[in-house]
């Protein structure tokens, strides 16, 4: 029903940790050194701080995946972690005792939902091929079962300063640019 997404930091559910603050010379893991919800924005928190991961963190590593850093945060490996908001809810919903195992201290501004990116060198009648079967596929019965399976009601096409959040955060801490 939206077209927005959140970095949320997660934690153990039964931490005492209330917010990044109380991270500080923890374990930390982030999903890709170029997520924005699992690297950017958690190192974004953390220059408003006035901090950066190498010495706030008694460590940080990364699991190269949301789905292995919510398992990572579930299973005590690591003491936190920001994950895509849209990869935890089809984790929690294709598993719902992981919601007794963590636990949601912070959640995000919401950024434009990620887009579905092609190659400039991709030739403009594929583009528009492409852009036209993902833009009606929620009318196609077979479309339709793949879209509710992916917990995705629809693709719809959304204004470019959906991004500006994003491209601000990114901005703010180099990472990426």
């Amino acid at each position: 029903g939206e077209s927005v997404y959140y970095s949320r930091l997660i934690v153990p559910a039964d931490s005492a940790t209330e917010t990044i603050a109380d991270l500080r010379g923890q374990v930390f893991a982030f999903t890709d050194p170029m997520s924005f919800t699992g690297r950017i924005y958690p190192v974004y928190m953390l220059q408003q701080m006035g901090e950066t991961p190498e010495h706030f963190f008694q460590r940080t590593f990364y699991t190269y995946s949301h789905d292995r850093a919510i398992e990572a945060v579930a299973d005590g490996v690591a003491d936190g972690a920001a994950v895509d908001s849209l990869v935890l809810d089809y984790a929690l919903q294709r598993n719902p005792e992981l919601a007794s195992r963590i636990r949601i201290i912070h959640s995000s501004e919401a950024f434009g939902i990620p887009p579905v990116v092609v190659p400039q060198t991709l030739p403009p009648r594929q583009k528009a091929q492409l852009r036209d079967l993902l833009s009606t596929m929620h009318e196609d019965a077979a479309g339709k079962a793949v879209l509710l399976e992916l917990g995705i009601d629809r693709f719809v096409a959304i204004d470019n300063a959906a991004y500006d959040g994003v491209r601000a955060v990114v901005h703010a801490t180099g990472i990426g640019e």
